[in-house]
């Protein structure tokens, strides 16, 4: 299975750059995986395709503003992107600058003068050491790094958006019910949900459910290898409680249908499931799925449109069939469609 076969060609102008005014005005292709059948709607009709026997499971987890640009004690500049938060004050990091810090290396990030302050603030790390591509920073002890965060930090777009953050990022880049702080990329197919859309889904007798898996920056890693069955996923760690367990179990014994909102949600759940029953679980997964895996508990799938040869644009192509996928995606370019994070989304069912 060659990575070169999940690759498509993407004019550059349908990567949205900024979230539309309203989360749900946002286009929606609905895509029978069973028949290939094509149709395209916007997001807030998706309750048109959802039955009363389905439960919709999401993803909670709550981006924390992980993007830090400051200097190293030489001064040259330096950007630093959270991976994952080993402790209240240790991470793992990608730390851009024009020479790798070695271990010892101060790192310095400033806030700024404000109006209610005269003097810049000052938040000092130090680099430990390498894990990998990565490097392990101690966050100096002044601070709760959730403090630290909150005041240094900045919103982490991905790279394909060719902008700083703004203000109207803190919202949009951000699920309405997101709760559990620890992502460093957004579960982006749940940012076309606003509040209005998940009480009509409640009052047709949707169940909904919660689970959490905090996204790392790896996700938007590029494969390295030829040969997609070689490639080796990262980490991330994820929790799935009994209540959910008990909701997916229950929906599976009556016959009804686990959509899942977002790959992360896809993976957290059949990284759970064992003889299709979803059971709890606390801890990290390094799920990589790809054609020819057999899922066990999800039926159906919101997503966004993905980057080409991407590890998420596998797991779609899992669930339906690649060139059908892909030629959902050309008809999409066609009818303009907006890619990525901030784009259009698409449902993807089988009955």
């Amino acid at each position: 299975m060659l990575l070169r076969d999940f690759h498509y060609e993407l004019p550059e102008h349908l990567i949205a750059q900024y979230p539309l005014e309203h989360r749900t005005d946002s286009r929606l292709m609905c895509l029978n995986a069973a028949t290939g059948s094509v149709e395209h709607h916007v997001f807030h009709e998706i309750i048109e395709y959802l039955q009363p026997d389905d439960v919709l499971i999401f993803n909670n987890t709550r981006v924390i503003p992980a993007r830090l640009y400051g200097e190293k004690d030489t001064g040259g500049k330096v950007e630093v992107l959270l991976e994952r938060v080993l402790s209240n004050n240790m991470v793992v990091a990608q730390v851009r600058a024009s020479k790798s810090p070695k271990p010892g290396t101060t790192l310095e990030f400033r806030t700024g003068k404000s109006e209610n302050s005269r003097n810049e603030q000052t938040l000092k790390v130090r680099v430990e050491g390498r894990q990998g591509d990565f490097f392990v920073l101690q966050f100096l002890p002044e601070l709760k790094l959730s403090e630290a965060l909150a005041r240094f930090g900045h919103v982490p777009l991905p790279p394909y958006i060719k902008r700083s953050s703004e203000p109207v990022d803190k919202e949009r880049y951000q699920t309405v019910y997101a709760s559990h702080e620890g992502a460093v990329a957004a579960p982006t197919a749940g940012l076309h949900f606003d509040e209005d859309l998940l009480q009509a889904i409640s009052s047709k007798g949707i169940e909904q459910a919660f689970l959490t898996l905090h996204v790392a920056a790896a996700t938007f890693q590029p494969i390295r290898v030829g040969n997609v069955i070689s490639h080796k996923m990262h980490k991330e760690m994820m929790e799935i409680n009994e209540q959910v367990c008990e909701r997916v179990n229950d929906c599976k014994a009556r016959g009804g249908r686990v959509v899942a909102v977002g790959t992360t949600t896809v993976r957290s759940l059949e990284s759970a499931a064992s003889g299709g029953i979803l059971k709890p679980f606390r801890g990290d997964t390094d799920i990589f799925i790809y054609p020819g895996f057999e899922f066990q508990i999800v039926d159906a799938m919101v997503t966004n449109f993905h980057l080409p040869e991407s590890t998420l644009l596998m797991l779609v192509s899992a669930f339906t069939d690649k060139e059908m996928l892909l030629g959902a995606y050309y008809e999409a370019i066609n009818n303009n469609y907006r890619f990525f994070s901030y784009g259009d989304s698409m449902f993807v069912y089988k009955s």
